[in-house]
């Protein structure tokens, strides 16, 4: 009975022993986190400083997705044998220069992205990969400072797709305003004066005009995390139809050594697009303007990220 008592006493100490050992522990890794938190803080602070300081400052970061997948014999779906897959990739690449009476940001984005859906038992089935996704965007912006935060600008920027149909349609836009920079990592551009080039085989839906420009773009790196965003809007002077705006998105949060998770999506309103796809691809040779359902654009990419 005693000895019974004894090992009671010890596993009741052991037990209370490694409860005060988890305890301290917990406590000391409490401190030590503050203490990388604080460190981190002042490392983002230097970095802040460090960008805004003259010259340029070049970087890009992306996200890479994809899946794989192969059925033989699996007779509880319609197509018992098939090979599928996808894969993707976006690029948000940058180099942008800050002095102390102007300002030249030039960005790149590209997204691409392929898909894959082989029926084997039907042999007129492609068993290739097709273009999915498709976007190419490159703008180039130079400010004269008339203020820390107000700036005479001009702009540059031109979208197309390049896996097929490239500059087929594509927009070039040219134009000059003023760009208001609020605070850092944060602007908006207005450009009053600003003509859409719109190149392209079909001349009878795509339409060059005059209209003015608006963009607002943000990028911001905090730890970790590091997010992208940029609306890109025309407003024609000469008809709504001719309007079009684009709303990218990226986001990546890095695990280990510039590797981690990304997200990209973006939205897009076309209106010369949706009947060039109603007319061309659909063959409604009757659609017009009025006609079409004008349904909103969108794509998205999830996977590894990497920071470059």
């Amino acid at each position: 009975m005693k000895k019974i008592a004894l090992l009671t006493g010890l596993l009741l100490m052991a037990i209370t022993l490694h409860a005060q050992t988890e305890e301290d522990l917990k406590a000391a890794q409490s401190i030590k986190q503050d203490s990388i938190n604080d460190i981190q803080s002042r490392i983002d602070a230097l970095q802040a400083e460090i960008d805004a300081l003259p010259g340029w400052k070049i970087g890009a970061f992306g996200t890479i997705g994809g899946s794989f997948s192969g059925f033989s014999n699996w007779y509880a779906q319609e197509t018992p044998n098939n090979d599928a897959g996808t894969i993707g990739f976006t690029v948000n690449g940058f180099a942008h220069k800050n002095e102390p009476k102007y300002f030249w940001r030039t960005d790149l984005t590209l997204n691409l992205n392929w898909v894959k859906f082989d029926d084997k038992d039907d042999p007129d089935d492609q068993n290739g990969f097709r273009q999915a996704t498709d976007v190419f965007n490159i703008s180039s912006l130079y400010g004269w400072k008339l203020s820390e935060k107000f700036a005479l600008s001009a702009l540059g920027e031109y979208r197309t797709t390049i896996l097929s149909n490239f500059n087929d349609p594509g927009y070039l836009d040219l134009g000059v305003g003023g760009t208001w920079t609020p605070f850092t990592d944060f602007l908006v551009v207005i450009h009053p004066l600003n003509y859409n080039f719109v190149f392209s085989s079909d001349d009878t839906i795509f339409e060059s005009s005059f209209g003015a420009k608006i963009v607002v773009d943000y990028s911001k790196e905090i730890g970790k995390f590091k997010l992208k965003s940029n609306l890109s809007s025309f407003f024609s002077y000469k008809s709504s139809n001719l309007s079009n705006w684009t709303w990218t998105n990226s986001f990546s949060y890095t695990i280990w050594k510039g590797i981690g998770l990304g997200f990209d999506f973006g939205l897009r309103d076309n209106k010369q697009e949706a009947l060039n796809y109603a007319i061309n691809t659909l063959g409604d040779a009757n659609a017009t303007f009025d006609s079409i359902d004008n349904d909103l654009q969108t794509y998205y990419t999830l996977g590894i990220s990497y920071k470059f």
